[in-house]
């Protein structure tokens, strides 16, 4: 589920493309000085090359990384959480009827080819999203338009169901965009935070022909524009992009904000996450994501600085119920009950890691405190599976290998408390390790061959439908169970247009869920990052909304 693409390099062939950013280093392995004598260039490890530079083509979280540096959507973030606040649109308006958003633009902004930034280019842009055709239409492209509006002005894939909410755009006047919907979409503001809604030149997506993706839906071919002429409004202008080593962005001398101390900043890819840390101890770089819980005392105690998003995430135990045994009630309550999530949490998460409720984080419009907890309870477990007459059962137990996410650090250590959990109670587990990328996600959410298994999911914006609505919002896979009264519940909260009634009713949804029991939600763990000592001021994000004309370096 979103993942970031992985590449298995050894790490001394991942310390070697640090080697490419030698020429932005003095020999001391500090940063290109400004001409006020303090370092203006700041180093931040990718683990992966971006998927694109187009943000309407990427769902993954290193192209978002670079995307938020060039591009500027309508609406942004608070800083420090997921909720939306004014960027481009400085405010808006909503119909009574949730079918209106009047959009009251910033004046006097450019994108970087000095095209005007007005109504007509928002209109450009929410019309190119809806008029996608053919490949643009497959899910590794548009993902995020088809999945928040719901399909295109024309739908070219069986899957969709026909064309979306999106009506129409008007630009009554350069400084006013009106967006019409044909039926209420009550996420749109917060999901218009996406990058992938970015605002784009109007005149650079023409001239580059960004539409003129070539290939096939499996392996669809980006144009010239999502590789070398990503144009936005954001402080930073592309300059380079070489596959395997590097990511180059300068300075946008004409941004309509704070432009800031970082003139230059340098995304060495570094996939390996050992290789990653060892290049900020050895001054190669100036920060890194993702940090494993076993390093972040260490490097600490080495002086660097550890700083930690809110967790906006779930790390959870799905229950695939086209497996007989998982299909019955009695049995997924008995491993819910047989957890240990506060022994869990303490023993194999990083600190300051909440144990999970509900399959939304405490901060979502949603989150319900009196959900059914199945609080451990071993003897409970066993009674229940006594009761189902399965007190000799074995079953599948699914895990990834090779892969640390932001909510799963490190899954094998998350699996083998879970398994001594679930013998203590009786069960047989058989362990099934897989590679994470591909064969672990292809698994789970493509097949019905898996038992038991941990995945999760970092939200993309503070909406409930985001977590419940990508998990259960109809039959998938990786759950497998069709419960229509459910998908009912959480499809008809989606769209009710009063928000204190919304609330209620994805409350409603989410004790549903937990009686239902599709899976055990375990934690929010806390991601971390690591800097240099004298990096100041990084703007950490729950959604990783993160740019950094606001960091600054120095002692």
């Amino acid at each position: 589920m979103k993942s970031w693409k992985l590449v298995a390099v050894s790490a001394a062939g991942a310390l070697a493309l640090t080697a490419c950013a030698a020429s932005d280093r003095d020999s001391d392995g500090g940063a290109t000085d400004d001409a006020s004598g303090g370092r203006d260039t700041f180093i931040f490890a990718a683990s992966s090359d971006p998927a694109g530079l187009d943000p309407a083509f990427a769902n993954d979280g290193e192209s978002f990384r670079i995307a938020r540096q060039i591009f500027e959507g309508l609406v942004g973030t608070e800083p420090g959480t997921a909720d939306p606040a004014p960027l481009l649109a400085e405010s808006w308006d909503v119909s009574e009827d949730g079918l209106e958003y009047t959009f009251h633009l910033k004046e006097d902004v450019k994108f970087q080819d000095g095209t005007d930034f007005d109504g007509e280019a928002v209109c450009f842009n929410f019309d190119r999203w809806n008029n996608f055709t053919g490949v643009l239409q497959s899910e590794s492209l548009s993902y995020y338009w088809q999945k928040v509006n719901g399909g295109f002005a024309t739908s070219d894939v069986e899957t969709l169901n026909g064309t979306g909410k999106y009506e129409s755009c008007e630009a009554p006047d350069a400084a006013t965009a009106v967006v019409t919907l044909k039926s209420p979409l009550p996420e749109l503001i917060s999901a218009l935070s996406l990058p992938s809604f970015s605002m784009q030149s109007p005149t650079a997506l023409q001239e580059y022909e960004a539409d003129n993706v070539t290939g096939s839906t499996d392996a669809p071919v980006l144009p010239e524009y999502a590789n070398a002429h990503p144009t936005g409004t954001g402080p930073y202008v592309f300059e380079s992009w070489s596959p395997g080593e590097e990511v180059v962005l300068v300075a946008n001398e004409d941004y309509w904000g704070d432009t800031g101390q970082i003139k230059r900043i340098v995304f060495p890819i570094i996939s390996d996450a050992t290789a990653r840390r060892q290049a900020l101890q050895a001054g190669d770089i100036d920060g890194y994501d993702l940090v494993g819980p076993a390093d972040v005392q260490a490097l600490q105690d080495e002086g660097f600085q550890i700083v930690n998003r809110e967790p906006f995430n779930i790390l959870y135990l799905a229950m695939n119920q086209a497996n007989p045994d998982l299909a019955d009630l009695k049995v997924r309550q008995a491993i819910a009950y047989a957890i240990n999530k506060e022994a869990l949490v303490a023993q194999t998460l990083p600190e300051g890691t909440e144990v999970a409720t509900n399959f939304v984080p405490p901060s979502v419009s949603g989150w319900n405190a009196d959900v059914e907890t199945y609080d451990y309870d071993p003897e409970k477990a066993k009674s229940l599976l006594a009761e189902a007459g399965k007190t000799n059962l074995t079953i599948d137990f699914n895990y990834p290998t090779n892969v640390s996410r932001p909510y799963m650090p490190t899954p094998e250590q998350v699996f083998t408390a879970i398994k001594a959990d679930l013998e203590a109670v009786g069960i047989t587990v058989n362990a099934v390790p897989d590679p994470w990328n591909p064969e672990y996600l292809d698994k789970m959410q493509g097949t019905t061959e898996h038992g038991i298994h941990l995945l999760g999911w970092t939200g993309d914006y503070n909406d409930t439908y985001n977590f419940i609505g990508v998990f259960f919002g109809g039959p998938s896979n990786e759950w497998g169970f069709d419960n229509p009264e459910i998908f009912q519940a959480i499809n008809d909260a989606r769209y009710v247009a009063d928000l204190d009634e919304q609330k209620a009713a994805y409350e409603a949804a989410n004790a549903q869920l937990l009686e239902f029991l599709p899976g055990v939600p375990l934690a929010h763990p806390v991601p971390s990052l690591a800097f240099k000592a004298d990096v100041h001021d990084y703007p950490a994000s729950p959604v990783q909304d993160e740019v950094y004309n606001v960091i600054t370096l120095g002692d």
